[in-house]
């Protein structure tokens, strides 16, 4: 098959901008773009692949101690019918785990140091379905019997306070008890069972687990507060509940995870935004290049352009010429920058050790960060649009230097040849 001779002079002119002495600043223009863009490209897919990673550390920790759907009733009320409304939960085909539960706040108390604390009833046996969490500590949480008042303790909580297993801690709950003397706080004196570590701060220093019943009697509920559910894909958890909502009886109230972490949501995804835009304009930047790299080689060629315009070539083929001369430049920069990104982003957890080791420095110390290791998921939803975008950049670079090439004047161009 016969290829279009655009097409071949303009990889000719790409191949031989390099060979020849006189073309050898334009060569090097060009090598300065072609770079450019790759390591444009590269960098926005370990960026992001990186935050990525982070995103997904974090998520499921903070998904090991968060279900991916609440049901409960207005008010920290207790739910009407949690049985039918467990029953009506799990009919849901995406719903592969459900267990009740009791929200409340209260302080914990260990001579006098008090802490605010998240007071979480459950079922030690169902707890497992909704939490890896519970899965991973269901050692501890067996000794969560009704009636034995025992909790379980972030462990971070639990270094406040300066307990271990074993130990007594007091839990006071809010609205006390109406007596002669006055309203009395109503406290109950329970023994620590252990202590869990989510690798999540925030609910290693505040959250109290003890068992439903307990927590119960000791806020005086008819029973518990909530469902929690556990989904086969959590990002389907705000279309579940919406289907949940549609589905359930009684006047219930529904949040899924990205609800209850709704500022961390919104954050995650506005910095990943925002550092795409700013590290493209760096793509922008090496694409643009191409501006000058072809306007300085359609200067060089005047000749061969009116040549080619006397020998029947028409404006538009003088143009395609050197729209692919750049395209070129933008394709091979893309694909090097994806290589060199996909490269790294899939190895950076044997790449960033071995810098570790070079520099005698860590990136994430332990001691610091709860992330020790760098993690990366690179995501096609990223590299795709990186490469539409770049290719996309490099072939409208193209175009002004193009234009001018087809505007060429065979007449002035040969008269001082």
């Amino acid at each position: 098959m016969q290829i279009p001779y655009e097409l071949a002079l303009g990889w000719r002119y790409t191949r031989a901008g390099r060979a020849t002495r006189r073309n050898g600043f334009i060569s090097f223009i060009s090598g300065v773009s072609m770079l450019g863009i790759a390591l444009g490209v590269a960098a926005l897919i370990i960026v992001l692949s990186v935050m990525n990673g982070f995103q997904k550390e974090v998520r499921d920790r903070m998904l090991s101690v968060v279900s991916h759907i609440e049901i409960f009733a207005p008010g920290g009320a207790a739910l009407p019918d949690v049985a039918q409304t467990l029953a009506e939960a799990r009919r849901n085909p995406a719903v592969v785990g459900a267990a009740p539960f009791v929200a409340a706040q209260a302080l914990l108390a260990r001579g006098e140091d008090m802490k605010g604390a998240l007071v979480r009833g459950i079922d030690p046996a169902r707890e497992g379905e909704v939490t890896d969490l519970a899965a991973a500590n269901a050692d501890v949480l067996r000794q969560l019997e009704p009636g034995a008042f025992r909790v379980v303790l972030g462990i971070e909580l639990a270094r406040q306070l300066g307990v271990r297993a074993g130990d007594l801690v007091t839990l006071i709950a809010p609205g006390g008890q109406v007596t002669p003397a006055g309203v009395v706080p109503r406290l109950k004196q329970m023994t620590v069972a252990g202590t869990f570590n989510s690798g999540h701060y925030e609910y290693d220093a505040a959250l109290v687990m003890l068992h439903h019943e307990d927590a119960e009697r000791l806020f005086r509920l008819e029973g518990p507060t909530g469902v929690r559910l556990k989904l086969q894909n959590l990002h389907d958890a705000p279309m579940v509940a919406r289907e949940l909502a549609d589905t359930l009886t009684g006047h219930l109230l529904i949040r899924d995870w990205t609800q209850q972490n709704r500022t961390w949501y919104a954050a995650v995804q506005l910095e990943k935004r925002m550092m795409f835009i700013i590290l493209t304009l760096i793509v922008a930047v090496a694409a643009f290049n191409l501006v000058s790299t072809l306007v300085m080689t359609v200067t060089d060629k005047r000749a061969d352009i009116a040549i080619l315009r006397t020998l029947g070539a028409s404006p538009r083929s003088i143009m395609g010429v050197f729209v692919v001369q750049g395209a070129m430049v933008g394709v091979i920069g893309t694909l090097a920058g994806l290589l060199l990104g996909l490269g790294i982003a899939f190895n950076i957890d044997v790449i960033v050790p071995a810098i570790e080791r070079a520099l005698n420095a860590s990136f994430l110390p332990k001691d610091i960060y709860l992330i020790s290791k760098m993690p990366s998921d690179p995501q096609s939803s990223d590299i795709v649009p990186i490469a539409v975008i770049s290719l996309v950049l490099a072939f409208v670079a193209t175009l002004y230097p193009s234009w001018r090439a087809s505007r060429v004047n065979p007449a002035e161009a040969l008269r001082y040849e």
